[in-house]
């Protein structure tokens, strides 16, 4: 199987969304905001080992950072940056987009695009809603993003899960245009088994999965001329991070196989072609299509 095989190339997206282990949606035992600042960090180690990782295996991937982790540890994203990586948003306190105003949310990715360039000095392209929470009801947060300068977005999840999705959303990276506002949309990677859509590319999808299903899965996808667009949490290779409460079925999808993670971590470096969501768009200009 040769990298021309396929239509793409055989070239895949490998993102981190950097957040910090008390990041956890949609808990209880989540802390407020205001009591981040007093939380031991992990992601202070957890990242840099990860780029560790992909330094050693010459991969370059995107960064989807937090403002506040931008803001509280900016040496993190010079890191990232000076090691050759993209840089990109997060939003600022990881909130989920329905439960804000369009104003908040509009004024949540203008301030993070802010900060993290103004540490970089570079161009923030790209976006990634905390739990993929761009529904059907919170279209109108790409036309936001368009008009606040980013190029393209990574929030959409095409297959039912908890926080946010959109079932029947198209599966290949595609324009999307609202009132003028045009913006570049990479859905979250899924594949067809049996009529229905799983993703075993980031989170609990990758942690649970082992390697050689993993990798079946991206072959199948890129056979369908489609990335594979994986993502991973600094947390999720530390297995000795602190615990939040939760109750069975939270505690197994948030921590389940987090020793093993690395190893597999180390093994899709080691195997696929991967690069960022501004190197994949900028080869790939002529192959996408426009939605209205």
């Amino acid at each position: 199987m040769t990298d021309q095989q396929y239509g793409l190339d055989m070239i895949n997206i490998f993102s981190i969304d950097v957040e910090d282990w008390f990041h956890i949606l949609e808990l209880d035992s989540t802390p407020d905001v205001n009591k981040w600042e007093n939380l031991p960090s992990r992601v202070v180690t957890n990242f840099p080992k990860m780029l560790d990782i992909f330094d050693k295996a010459g991969v370059k991937v995107t960064c989807f950072f937090l403002g506040w982790i931008a803001e509280k540890h900016p040496k993190l994203v010079k890191l990232a940056c000076n090691r050759g990586h993209e840089v990109a948003s997060h939003g600022y306190t990881h909130q989920l987009i329905y439960t804000q105003t369009r104003q908040e949310f509009s004024r949540d990715i203008q301030k993070t695009k802010k900060i993290i360039e103004d540490i970089t000095g570079t161009a923030v392209n790209g976006y990634r809603a905390p739990g993929f929470s761009i529904t059907r009801d919170t279209m109108w947060a790409l036309e936001e993003l368009s008009m606040a300068g980013y190029k393209y977005d990574s929030s959409i999840f095409p297959a039912q899960r908890g926080h946010g999705y959109i079932l029947g959303a198209d599966l290949f990276p595609h324009k999307i245009s609202l009132n003028g506002h045009e913006i570049l949309e990479f859905p979250i990677t899924v594949a067809n088994i049996f009529n229905k859509k799983i993703c075993f590319f980031g989170g609990g999808y990758l942690r649970l999965f082992p390697y050689f299903i993993i990798r079946r899965m991206t072959v199948k996808v890129n056979k369908e001329d489609r990335p594979v667009i994986y993502y991973i949490h600094p947390r999720e290779i530390d297995a000795h991070q602190p615990r939040l409460t939760m109750g069975t079925g939270r505690r197994f999808k948030s921590y389940v196989n987090l020793r093993s993670t690395e190893k597999k971590l180390k093994k899709i470096t080691g195997s696929d072609n991967l690069t960022t969501f501004t190197d994949w768009m900028n080869k790939h200009k002529n192959v996408f299509s426009t939605d209205g």
